[in-house]
């Protein structure tokens, strides 16, 4: 039984190749992490003679307290799927949600990071020659480390070895904290590399040099490495053999007695390379690292803000998050030269995993600069892991079929006289493509990173349709990510007095200007349990859909179109039954069934009026909504329009959106 305190009959079975993807990676969630965050001294399964009733589910003490954490699995779980499907910067959203709310705490607290990461990447990155997106990527990084984790027998046993874990499941629970630590907080330092970048775009010209150009450094940092003295103290219980004073001399200690032995340097040569690398890039080849503020700023959000209880495992974390851009390649192995040495499981498995998995996944990436836009990356890629291999199928649009003949003429033409000029390239494709000694360049330069004698790699390409045709985008458009807050505010109005009041006389938006009303609401939606967060949070990032679907979208640009002040009663219909399919389809996900149970029994029963009587299966169709839509009273049909409505007043607050008709 893979959720113990549910009823695994109504919880959608996965049908994807076991050893794929999403095959390796659902199947860890599921069948690896049984019983995952579960207090033993309490129901472990619903046989128990007498249940515990000390869960959240809409309220406390709804259900048992395991059942809670099972729930919070399967959230997970199906953000993951969600994710695979879509691609979408929103669906990776849920993902670094439910892994928050699970391993880290309250997401207010750790908001901004990720927030930042997304929205300075999407609206700065634009200035850069070389950019593509880190957000999305991070989710995939994740996902593609599960599914390795899953299904390689040989870097299990390195991982159960290196932190002395012999249960499997321990060893599962333990790696999804920390991998999940590791990869979705790799790339969170990027704000601090991108305005270098900028400042080197500015001034590029073909076939200049950066050391001939203005660069950025940053200055007076001191202040923000050093330790705090509740830091100092937890660190003594940590490593107690050693005093410090910044978390420069932290990396420099960890990474010397892991590894300084078999890459031949010092402490104090280490500490010398941290300490430079953000206020001398002129030393590293005119390069900023944003490994180094990824791990610096995670440190302090962790320890110094978050006041989380300090595990060895935590400067793990922190160093394999160190060590995956330059500081390894550049400063440790010197990966292109002579004496390279690729990196070995046994010294350092999560940094293992987050360089490999960091180089692997290269598909589905926005292109942001604008010499990446015009480049061809992989827009999938489809993954056998059998037989303790990876083997890595990089797929092309096959629309782009006339730049990859152009690419293979000219370089045809070419080999038959190379000696003219450089050989031609078509990035990232040239590199997958083109083989020498049975292996790409791409292929080669990750076994120059990386040890492959437990994980043999083999890398090809492929031509394919689009993959998320039809699923990407709509019309609406913003550079928003404020699901959260909009997440408040739809849980709160419910039963709210004043929002009714409000709503009548027109006067949201003064109503949800003040902050006592958003704090209030912000309270209550944190006494929610995961399931019911994610369930604001998705229908808020549904409206987009609505709208597409009723000829409207909203956007933060001056157009020449209607503006919307109040959808017609057909238009809400629309929306209110799209809304019940999508709310229909949540509940199906996560395991609810038709039935009339006492209010009060309702969560841990996991059964529902509004849902479809007689209904078999998991896929809720148009006609299967449509009639269960027209079975519910007036007031019930409501409930699923009225929150459409008050995103009218939220896009404008939040975002200085505004809604238009196309038509």
């Amino acid at each position: 039984m893979a959720y113990t305190m549910l009823n695994n009959k109504t919880i959608r079975k996965r049908y994807y190749e076991p050893n794929s993807l999403e095959g390796a990676a659902l199947s860890f969630i599921r069948e690896c992490c049984e019983g995952l965050r579960f207090d033993k001294s309490k129901a472990v399964s619903m046989e128990c003679e007498k249940l515990d009733f000390d869960g959240t589910s809409l309220k406390t003490g709804q259900i048992p307290f395991n059942m809670e954490k099972d729930i919070d699995r399967l959230c997970l779980e199906n953000a993951v799927d969600r994710f695979l499907k879509s691609g979408k910067k929103e669906d990776a959203f849920d993902v670094y949600f439910c892994y928050l709310e699970m391993f880290v705490g309250d997401y207010e607290k750790t908001r901004r990071m990720i927030e930042l990461l997304s929205e300075y990447e999407a609206n700065g990155s634009g200035l850069l020659m070389k950019h593509r997106d880190h957000y999305v990527h991070s989710v995939y990084v994740f996902v593609l480390g599960l599914a390795i984790y899953e299904s390689n027998t040989l870097y299990r046993d390195e991982y159960k070895k290196f932190y002395n874990i012999q249960d499997e499941n321990e060893a599962a629970y333990h790696y999804l904290q920390y991998w999940g630590l590791s990869s979705l907080f790799h790339d969170i330092g990027y704000p601090f590399e991108l305005p270098f970048e900028q400042v080197c775009s500015y001034f590029e010209v073909e076939g200049d040099k950066r050391e001939l150009r203005p660069f950025v450094a940053y200055r007076d940092l001191d202040s923000f490495v050093a330790l705090n003295d509740k830091v100092k103290a937890e660190l003594t219980e940590v490593i107690p053999e050693k005093n410090f004073n910044s978390t420069n001399e932290i990396f420099a200690y960890v990474l010397t007695r892991k590894m300084g032995d078999v890459y031949g340097f010092s402490e104090d040569r280490m500490l010398e390379y941290l300490t430079e690398k953000p206020t001398q890039p002129d030393k590293f080849n005119h390069f900023m690292d944003h490994a180094y503020f990824s791990a610096t700023v995670l440190f302090k959000k962790l320890f110094e803000e978050m006041e989380i209880k300090m595990q060895i495992e935590h400067l793990d974390v922190l160093t394999a998050i160190l060590m995956h851009n330059s500081l390894y390649k550049f400063c440790i192995a010197h990966y292109k030269g002579e004496g390279n040495k690729p990196f070995k499981v046994n010294l350092h498995p999560l940094a293992y995993m987050l360089m490999l998995c960091d180089e692997l996944q290269c598909w589905d990436r926005t292109a942001y600069g604008r010499n990446s836009k015009k480049e061809l990356h992989p827009m999938g890629c489809t993954f056998d892991f059998s037989d303790n291999n990876v083997k890595a199928v990089y797929l092309f649009d096959e629309n782009e079929m006339g730049k990859i003949n152009r690419f293979k003429d000219e370089y045809i033409e070419w080999l038959q006289n190379p000696k003219k000029e450089k050989a031609p390239v078509l990035k990232a494709y040239s590199g997958m493509y083109l083989r020498e000694n049975g292996a790409s360049g791409f292929q080669e330069d990750i076994e120059r990173i990386v040890d492959l004698s437990l994980i043999r790699l083999n890398v090809e390409t492929g031509l394919s349709v689009h993959i998320h045709a039809g699923n990407r985008s709509y019309l609406s458009n913003s550079n928003f990510i404020n699901l959260y807050n909009f997440a408040i505010i739809l849980n709160g109005r419910w039963g709210n007095a004043g929002w009714k009041r409000a709503r009548l006389s027109g006067q949201e938006e003064q109503f949800l200007s003040d902050s006592k009303v958003i704090e209030k609401f912000a309270d209550g939606f944190k006494s929610l349990s995961l399931e019911y967060k994610l369930s604001n949070i998705n229908q808020a990032k549904a409206f987009a859909k609505y709208m597409n679907m009723i000829g409207c979208f909203y956007t933060d640009k001056s157009v020449d179109f209607e503006q919307v002040e109040k959808f017609t009663d057909d238009e809400l219909v629309k929306i209110g039954k799209a809304e019940h399919q999508r709310w229909l389809q949540e509940h199906y996900d996560m395991g609810w069934t038709y039935g009339n149970p006492e209010k009060d029994r309702r969560d841990f029963e996991r059964k529902h009026w509004d849902m479809i009587p007689d209904f078999s299966g998991f896929d809720v169709s148009d006609e299967a909504t449509e009639q269960n839509y027209e079975r519910l009273d007036k007031a019930t049909q409501d409930k699923d329009s009225e929150p459409m409505e008050c995103m009218l007043a939220m896009l404008k607050m939040f975002d200085g959106l505004r809604i238009y008709r196309i038509n």
